[in-house]
Order: structure tokens, then C-alpha cells, then sequence
């Protein structure tokens, strides 16, 4: 009887067992699922020994290779009960490398949390999505509204041209006209708002969007610590 003969038997025999056992959620004293991981892992285990002690080998070196198959085993269990974390250290990781990519994180209270790392210059940049589209913009707590660049308004559908410019704005680039609009949406990970408050600025006159205070304002909490600033919807 040959190797696939047996595994074919193990399997044919586990799933037999199965149904058999009806709606009952026990099968020899195991749960149903808890069995049926074992039909389908016994096999396996088989493999890992016939690769073990298929040939005539010394006694250290299958005690070696049956090491290295623990570690192996172990590394793999390990990483999938721990895969949660590493994907959280994994997003931290890359949130401090790229320049705007926020993590998103679950309280202890079952709320969402976003993460935003400081840039070398100081500032808190982050990728925001407005009506459908992604934004680069700075977190700007002392701009009243969220501001958009002439470039960026057209992104997000709007028209420059069409827009009545009647407010008046200080921006790094000195005093400038305004048009007031109002986003349909405006998300930054798991936090949406709708209808926000927002300006256009004139053309050439702010380098860079900024994410203001009529979106800020409506968070839970915005708490800065050390190189993080984080906002809780």
C-alpha cells in the first residue's frame, strides 16, 4: 500500500466518520471541527515522517531533521496565532515610512482609532478621501474649514471657474480669496462626515489642502502624543 493509497484511506475514512455522526456536534468525545482538522492534518504529518525516514539515516541526523521540522511547525503556528499583531506592527511600519498613510486601530471601548505619524518638518500630513478621491492634505487645527488647493478642487469635481470667491483667508502665501463649497463627503480611514464646510482657494495661492476644523471639530477626541497625533471618531 503506497503513500497515497493510505492518505486517500485516512481522508475517506475521516469523512465517512463525519457523516455518519449526523447533526451530532461531538464525534469521540472531540468537536466536529476540532475531528475534521485532525483527518486532514494526519496525512500531512505522515508526509513529514516518510520525509524523515524514508531512507536509512543515522539516528542524529533524523533526530536533525525532526528538529528542524518542529521549528518549522512552531514558526508557523506561532505566526498565524499572532498574525493580528504582526499585521498592526506591519501597518505602524509602514505608516512611519510613507509619508501620510495613516493605521487605524480598535479601542479598548470597540471604537476606531486613526494614527498619523509626524513628518520631518513637523507637520501631520494625511491622506484624505473626498468625494471619492484621494487627497493629500495637512491637519491644520487653525484653519476654521477645510481648505482646497485650485489643482485638488478640480480632482474632487469641482469647477474653479464657476465659484464665487467672496471670503477672505490668510494662507503661507499671504492674504488671499476664497469661494466657499460644501463637500458631499469627506473620510480619513473609518471616519466619514457628510456635507462638510469647505473653501477653494484662488488659483496659485495655497500650496497644499488643508484638513480644518469643520471636520476636526466633529471627531470624538484629537490627542497628540510625542510623533502621534491620533483622532477618534
Amino acid at each position: 500500500m503506497n503513500r497515497m493509497t493510505i492518505t486517500f484511506a485516512i481522508l475517506g475514512l475521516g469523512l465517512a466518520v463525519l457523516i455518519f455522526s449526523g447533526d451530532s456536534n461531538r464525534v469521540f468525545g472531540m468537536r466536529s471541527d476540532d475531528f475534521g482538522r485532525i483527518v486532514y492534518l494526519l496525512p500531512i504529518a505522515l508526509m513529514l515522517m516518510a520525509a524523515v525516514w524514508g531512507r536509512r539515516v543515522s539516528m542524529g541526523e533524523t533526530m536533525r531533521n525532526l528538529a528542524i521540522w518542529l521549528v518549522l511547525i512552531l514558526a508557523l503556528a506561532t505566526a498565524y496565532l499572532y498574525r493580528h499583531e504582526a499585521i498592526g506592527v506591519g501597518n505602524r511600519l509602514l505608516a512611519g515610512l510613507v509619508p501620510g498613510r495613516a493605521v487605524v486601530v480598535t479601542t479598548s471601548e470597540g471604537g476606531k482609532e486613526v494614527i498619523l505619524h509626524k513628518l520631518m518638518n513637523g507637520h501631520y500630513e494625511a491622506y484624505v478621501t473626498v468625494n471619492g478621491q484621494s487627497i493629500a492634505m495637512l491637519v491644520d487645527t487653525g484653519a476654521s474649514m477645510v481648505a482646497l488647493s485650485s489643482e485638488d478642487a478640480k480632482r474632487v469635481g469641482l469647477i474653479p471657474e464657476n465659484l464665487d470667491y467672496t471670503m477672505t483667508v490668510m494662507t503661507a502665501n499671504g492674504r488671499a480669496l476664497a469661494a466657499p463649497v460644501t463637500l458631499a463627503e469627506v473620510a480619513i480611514g473609518p471616519i466619514v462626515r457628510k456635507n462638510v464646510a469647505a473653501s477653494v482657494a484662488e488659483d496659485g495661492k495655497l500650496d497644499q489642502s488643508l484638513l480644518g476644523m469643520s471636520f476636526l471639530s466633529t471627531l470624538g477626541s484629537l490627542q497628540m502624543q510625542t510623533d502621534e497625533l491620533r483622532l477618534r471618531d
